[in-house]
């Protein structure tokens, strides 16, 4: 089987999915195998389930009656359908990755050029060498543009990346201190990131640039095409203001207030309204927009909650997000408590990086600090601390939180999110 032959009946199909579970009629199914499982034994079901084709690379389940059809790999194969398909769009894709802010950016830009367009983009987190696929091959006749993240930890994965959902249009968010450990350090997250500078560039296409942000500045400069925001003289220019506890950024003395919390996302906001001024859309849908997106998704969420104030970003942490993050719920008004978790993959930095916020947190002169997992419990010697999420869901069913605004940040492996319902 190849692409060229198979090509026909995946734009027969429904869509491409991975997860036996979730199969519907005229689906493709991708049995996706490991050490532990054979999702090739599915197959025969997949297809009685309503499946239009399977892929396998277990030769003994191929059965071309049925439309299961072996290949050598699976991953593979997706990805090589990705690029197939691809290369037959003729609609723009904007390709975002960055260390903090992807998904909430995605999110917002996906918002606002959906006030003219027919916009597709990651679901979720599939941002990956399995998700990216799977987003570009979800992209279908109607679709007018495209929004694909990219995360990454370690290099040259941006450079894959890439060469599968070959961007038009590409934006980093910021360089952090995240994936310390895989990038090798600060210096390797830069580098790691720019793959989608060298792809933009070695492709003659658009990159947006945060003129605020000198790595952006420097890694770009003398370049066009460019779309630029932050100064004066950029292409947009927007000023921040923020009330109560959500930020928003004023254009041509139009206000546009979000429901987001933290300066951090001022950018954040820029980039989607920058690109949605770039595709001509108007101003007054652009705060339209902005002003009716929520976070559901753990993102600097706010929930009201027991006469509280939660503030639930619980999906990712790195020092950079957590030191922002920090500094933003210290300027709420009232008593305050922040329950911090575990900053993962900082490899040999993990410990200085973990002291370093505690060192933060303590001279921020928060209420109280409550610390969640097992290297803040190594450092933290003068504040509550527990080894995992549950420790702490125990601690809360007989201690009751007094301050009228909390603060949970952790990285997803310490799944904080799960003690918000004990506060």
């Amino acid at each position: 089987m190849n692409i060229e032959q198979f090509y026909p009946l995946f734009l027969k199909s429904n869509k491409v999915t991975i997860d036996s579970r979730k199969i519907a009629k005229d689906d493709i199914f991708f049995a996706f195998s490991g050490e532990n499982f054979n999702a090739a034994i599915l197959a025969e079901k997949a297809i009685e389930d309503g499946a239009l084709a399977v892929i396998v690379e277990q030769q003994d389940y191929e059965n071309k009656e049925r439309n299961i059809f072996y290949v050598s790999s699976t991953l593979q194969f997706l990805q090589d359908l990705a690029v197939y398909h691809r290369n037959l769009l003729q609609i723009p894709i904007i390709g975002l990755t960055g260390s903090n802010g992807k998904t909430t950016t995605k999110e917002l830009i996906h918002a606002v050029l959906s006030e003219k367009y027919n916009v597709q983009y990651t679901i979720g987190n599939l941002n990956n060498h399995i998700g990216v696929p799977l987003t570009i091959l979800s992209i279908r006749l109607g679709h007018e543009v495209a929004v694909i993240e990219m995360g990454a930890n370690h290099q040259k994965e941006i450079e894959h990346l890439c060469t599968i959902s070959q961007p038009d249009y590409g934006y980093i968010t910021n360089f952090g201190k995240a994936h310390l450990e895989g990038f090798g350090g600060f210096e390797g997250v830069i580098k790691g990131k720019s793959e989608l500078y060298d792809y933009l560039k070695n492709h003659h296409q658009t990159i947006v640039v945060n003129e605020n942000d000198p790595i952006q500045m420097e890694k770009t400069e003398n370049y066009a095409p460019k779309i630029t925001f932050g100064k004066e003289s950029s292409d947009y220019n927007f000023h921040l203001f923020s009330e109560e506890h959500f930020v928003g950024l004023i254009y041509n003395e139009i206000k546009i207030l979000s429901k987001l919390t933290g300066e951090y996302n001022f950018t954040n906001l820029c980039a989607a309204a920058s690109l949605g001024l770039h595709f001509g859309i108007d101003v007054d849908k652009i705060r339209k927009a902005i002003e009716n997106y929520t976070p559901t998704n753990m993102r600097s969420q706010i929930v009201k909650q027991n006469g509280k104030t939660l503030v639930l970003d619980t999906y990712n942490a790195n020092p950079s997000s957590m030191t922002a993050s920090l500094n933003n719920f210290i300027s709420f008004e009232g008593s305050k408590t922040i329950i911090i978790g575990d900053m993962l993959e900082l490899g040999e930095e993990s410990a200085t990086e973990h002291q370093n916020i505690l060192q933060l947190a303590q001279n921020l002169g928060f209420d109280e600090i409550i610390t969640v997992g097992k290297q803040f419990k190594n450092i933290n010697f003068s504040t509550v601390s527990f080894e995992n999420t549950s420790e702490l869901i125990e601690y809360l069913k007989l201690n009751k939180i007094k301050s009228e605004n909390v603060l949970l940040k952790a990285s997803r492996g310490i799944s904080l999110e799960k003690a918000a319902e004990f506060i």
